[in-house]
């Protein structure tokens, strides 16, 4: 294993719950490390365990005031109408549960620390699958995002003096957060794609735009072998054109066919492979978690980012101790759905390729066009 790879996480996510029918109602995050350490990927000095955010530091994109209402919010387990309408907090898929403040805000320390390490050159890789809550505004929480840790990371690498940063997003849902946040900034690439009509319905195709604002809105049902040819004819192009100095990845795990939320249709090796070709690029490079609400499909394909990112060896089938751990999990929101083994015993999906649709590859040839590519 390279000596510049770090694994950021917290035992916070382990007894941390958003509430019993929420569909963050999943350990994730805590079956991804368990998961690395049963397959003996996290060594001693990779896994650091991460700093939970100061409000100061939060305040560097967000407003004081809001940060005072999610502390205040933990605090007292509840939230009074107007600061609840006024911050969405306690409404929208964003409720007031025992750690409203903490688990955010420790989401973000590991960015924020992240984003050290890589400016000081301490570390070249870093992981954490906490991070990626891209819906975040600087006042208001988002599609179950109260902070947002990728846009605390970004400012966190430009305070810190580097000059160019690249965002890729390969959650299913736009990361309407983050390009509200810092689209206009020069300083910054954000490339997504994304399902078309999902919600936040943000991040049209637009020949208009900037060319460091790359939106790749997609239909449903999109294939690995779709998925591939965005992201390889017109993502790492764009990102290799803006020449970043270190490159933020939000791989959410929504976008996979088994996911609840989203109609798209990937296998985990699609995202294996995305960060694969973005990883080796050479820059350094902060992978985060995002979006995924299927206990298994996320955790096997956090599970095999981190696998990707440091070099091991994906095992055609899982050691007992995994696979006991896997069979484990519950997931209420499904109680009734047939289970397949491949979930249980194995990291690897059966890829989900297909044909290429008229739609998908008039997109690549239109992107690359508007971002200054070769047809």
């Amino acid at each position: 294993m390279d000596a510049g790879v770090r694994f950021i996480g917290s035992d916070i996510y382990r007894r941390s719950r958003y509430g019993s029918n929420h569909p963050l109602a999943i350990p994730r995050v805590s079956t991804c490390i368990d998961l690395c350490r049963t397959l003996g990927w996290l060594p001693e000095g990779v896994y650091i365990d991460s700093p939970t955010a100061s409000p100061e530091e939060l305040t560097r994109f967000h407003d004081r005031d809001y940060v005072d209402a999610l502390r205040a919010a933990e605090a007292a387990q509840a939230i009074d109408e107007a600061s609840s309408a006024r911050f969405n907090i306690g409404r929208g898929g964003n409720p007031v549960f025992g750690e409203v403040f903490r688990r955010p805000a420790t989401a973000c320390g590991a960015s924020l620390l992240a984003a050290e390490l890589l400016a000081a050159g301490v570390a070249r890789t870093v992981y954490s699958p906490a991070g990626g809550t891209h819906h975040g505004r600087k006042g208001q929480a988002s599609g179950f995002c109260y902070l947002n840790d990728p846009v605390l990371a970004i400012l966190r690498l430009i305070d810190r003096g580097v000059a160019r940063v690249a965002y890729v997003d390969i959650d299913a849902h736009h990361c309407d957060g983050v390009e509200t946040a810092l689209g206009s900034d020069p300083r910054v690439l954000i490339a997504s794609i994304h399902e078309a009509g999902r919600w936040p319905n943000t991040g049209p195709f637009d020949e208009a735009a900037s060319p460091t604002l790359v939106n790749l809105p997609t239909p449903a049902g999109l294939n690995d072998t779709e998925f591939a040819l965005l992201f390889e004819e017109v993502v790492v192009p764009a990102v290799v054109a803006f020449a970043p100095e270190v490159i933020v990845v939000q791989g959410g795990a929504d976008a996979l066919a088994d996911d609840p939320l989203s109609q798209l249709g990937l296998s985990n090796n699609a995202l294996w492979r995305a960060v694969h070709a973005i990883h080796a690029l050479g820059r350094p490079i902060l992978v985060t978690g995002g979006g995924g609400y299927n206990p298994w499909s996320v955790a096997r394909a956090w599970t095999g980012i981190w696998a990707t990112l440091a070099g091991h060896d994906i095992p055609d089938r899982l050691p007992a101790t995994a696979e006991t751990m896997l069979r484990a999990l519950h997931w209420h929101r499904r109680r009734d759905q047939i289970r397949p083994e491949s979930w249980f015993t194995t990291l690897r999906d059966a890829p989900c390729e297909g044909p290429i649709r008229d739609s998908i590859a008039d997109m690549v040839l239109r992107s690359r066009r508007r971002i200054g590519l070769a047809a």
